[in-house]
């Protein structure tokens, strides 16, 4: 692999954010294929970078690119939350994550999350036990309408669930093209989103247990505390935001009275920072031409303070 995989999405508004870092490691949670890890190595030449990441083929071609960087960074397999709190490298000036699909996992139709994928897998960790073949074929129309509704708010929840149940009764359904093609059924689509977007978006956050992984990582930069860290994180649906955006409101909340309280006791310093912009930054329309998969996300920033008591 010669040429650069994946378009680092909003990464302008990325540096911008840790801008103020240095002398420190940036923790790349979601390393990918070190599109926003190189730029801000040669951004910011007091920084170093550790990143993190489940899939052995991004590792590998992160290694390779990140080479005239070598005394500057340090790389680990694993699920984020985890290796975040084994971490020894000190001090922790800012923690990055996108949780975007990167394009190669979208583009090789040997990894099945692509709608024309004639594989059915969609595990960002390829040594994962479960796949998008085993929730299609394995999980009753129950559990499946709950995937459906839960992380695709599927309307149509329901009657994709037994759609689902009825095809795979003759023989497994075993390509995410044929898959498409039941959600093609049942599931409206609008303009250029594909009707099976949401349909998919469910089962690979299931398989990856995606919003797991982010509260993982909220709860372990909650438990660090790194000082004066700025925290930027990348989301691309709206259960996605939602978990980062209630995050950080908690984290920057001042008072914390019971709201029935006549005034407030508590001093209203147990807050641990302060979020650095109150709207999501979101992509330029020239980044929209440039990268149309930039599209549905947000970038929010957080700044532990200096100290905590």
């Amino acid at each position: 692999m010669t040429t650069t995989p994946h378009i680092p999405v909003l990464l302008d508004s990325v540096l911008e954010s840790f801008e103020r870092c240095n002398n420190g490691y940036i923790i790349d949670c979601t390393l990918g294929y070190a599109g926003h890890s190189s730029a801000l190595l040669k951004h910011l030449d007091q920084i170093s970078i550790v990143g993190i990441d489940r899939d052995d083929e991004a590792l590998s071609f992160s290694d390779k690119r990140l080479q005239n960087y070598k005394d500057r960074y340090m790389l680990y397999k694993g699920s984020f939350a985890q290796v975040l709190t084994e971490l020894t490298e000190k001090p922790i000036v800012g923690v990055l994550a996108d949780f975007g699909v990167s394009s190669l996992q979208l583009d090789k139709k040997d990894r099945g999350f692509s709608f024309e994928s004639d594989t059915l897998d969609m595990r960002m960790d390829q040594c994962a036990s479960l796949t998008a073949y085993d929730v299609v074929n394995e999980y009753t129309a129950k559990q499946l309408s709950y995937v459906f509704k839960q992380y695709g708010e599927i309307i149509q929840a329901d009657r994709l669930a037994d759609e689902i149940v009825k095809a795979r009764t003759s023989s497994p359904i075993k390509s995410a093209k044929e898959l498409s093609n039941i959600a093609k059924k049942v599931l409206y689509s609008g303009g250029k989103i594909h009707a099976a977007t949401l349909m998919f978006q469910a089962i690979r956050i299931e398989v990856n247990d995606e919003l797991g992984q982010i509260e993982g990582l909220l709860d372990a930069i909650e438990k660090m505390k790194p000082k004066s860290a700025i925290i930027s994180l990348i989301t691309f649906h709206s259960l996605e935001d939602r978990l980062v955006k209630h995050r950080f409101k908690v984290w920057s909340k001042e008072c914390i009275c019971d709201p029935s309280a006549p005034r407030c006791t508590c001093g209203k310093n147990h807050g641990l920072g302060k979020v650095l912009r109150r709207k999501p930054t979101t992509a330029s329309q020239k980044e929209l031409t440039i990268n149309p998969r930039s599209r549905s996300a947000k970038l929010r920033s957080f700044q532990f303070k200096e100290s905590l008591s």
